[in-house]
């Protein structure tokens, strides 16, 4: 399994971005080939560091092969071109396969 991690920064305007996620953000990303799980936090906690993240989201795949193929499609592409328009705090991201121990 690997995982995409969206790390979103405060935003400008939170009602702005809770409205633009739920109902733009959230349906074109569930729509992306082969996704297996998403889910969103909220309410972080910093144990060290600066400033908690707005909202963490987590996407699962089956591997990176099915990641990337679905970044390549037209609703990965959709999706990625809809982050700038919402993510006005920034945003982070990385790609890592899950391991269970």
């Amino acid at each position: 399994m690997v995982r995409f991690l969206v790390l979103y920064n405060k935003p400008q305007d939170t009602e702005e971005f809770e409205r633009h996620y739920r109902e733009v953000h959230i349906p074109l990303a569930r729509k992306l080939p082969g996704l297996r799980r998403y889910t969103i936090s909220r309410g972080t906690a910093p144990v060290r560091g600066e400033d908690p993240y707005y909202l963490v989201a987590e996407l699962d795949w089956d591997d990176m092969a099915a990641l990337q193929q679905a970044f390549r499609s037209p609703e990965g592409q959709a999706a990625a071109q809809d982050v700038p328009t919402f993510a006005t705090g920034g945003v982070q991201s990385m790609v890592f396969e899950l391991e269970e121990v």
